[in-house]
């Protein structure tokens, strides 16, 4: 059963997902057009890395906002390595960037291996904890989520050159922070993948529908369930994204066939 309790929780969590959505759904779909689509997972898992080597350094840990500026610095200067990698390796990027986001995923993992929370903080950062935001911790990726967005919206061609790979990092630093590398990962890409097929101006406005959609109902399955929330959230975007085509699908044969009806009478 639902506890209505619960709302005070899930309001700041639905909040922290609306953030992430509003900033990656638009960017998701340049990962698709660039097919670069490893990408996110290597620059979540390189921002990752740069959260647990503040963690392991007590002397960087006790520096302010170490959580932040840290990750943030992985991030651009893992940005700034695929940035000149698909200049000059266009034609192995991918698969380059696959090999980029193992290294930095196993890096995390022996820097770890004899820490006594290693273990939760590496689950933390890859699963997050978006059940358990605050109100307080939504201030600032409101912030730099609302500057990403104005700066797309009167700099759209910004999106098309290297810049990209900047917004890119300082946008999935933050979102790690927030809900973790799989679901990060996941809010690029599926909700692109769902409307990928979609040829309306509607577009945007549907991919930012899945997303949502997801998010919502992960929520509530997660607290009324009691599952983990970011696997649950990552599961029911899936299931959104695959209706949508589905539902696109039918509509198109649908279509065709009033059109070939048409046509023979």
């Amino acid at each position: 059963m639902f506890d209505i309790n619960l709302i005070s929780i899930l309001l700041p969590a639905l909040a922290a997902g609306v953030l992430v959505l509003s900033t990656h759904v638009l960017l998701g779909q340049q990962v698709l057009k660039r097919g670069i689509i490893f990408i996110d997972l290597a620059i979540a898992q390189v921002a990752a890395l740069g959260a647990i080597i503040a963690h392991l350094n007590h002397d960087i840990e006790h520096l302010p906002f170490s959580n932040v500026w840290m990750p943030a610095l992985f991030a651009l200067a893992g940005a700034g390595f695929i940035a000149w990698l698909s200049k000059c390796m266009a034609d192995e990027l991918e698969a380059i960037i696959g090999c980029f986001y193992v290294l930095s995923a196993v890096a995390a993992m022996l820097l770890l291996s004899n820490d006594p929370h290693g273990a939760e903080m590496l689950k933390q950062l890859l699963s997050g904890q978006i059940l358990w935001v605050n109100w307080s911790q939504l201030i600032w990726p409101a912030c730099v989520s609302a500057l990403v967005l104005a700066v797309v919206f009167f700099k759209p061609k910004l999106l098309e050159g290297s810049g990209f790979y900047i917004l890119f990092a300082i946008v999935i630093t933050l979102s790690v922070e927030l809900v973790g590398v799989y679901l990060v990962f996941s809010t690029l890409i599926l909700p692109a993948l769902a409307v990928n097929k979609f040829g309306s101006k509607y577009r945007l406005g549907a991919a930012y529908m899945v997303g949502l959609t997801g998010y919502i109902l992960g929520l509530l399955l997660s607290a009324t369930l009691d599952l983990p929330s970011g696997a649950a959230i990552v599961a029911t975007l899936a299931v959104s994204a695959i209706l949508f085509r589905l539902v696109l699908s039918l509509t198109k044969k649908s279509a065709q066939q009033v059109a070939m009806q048409a046509k023979v009478n």
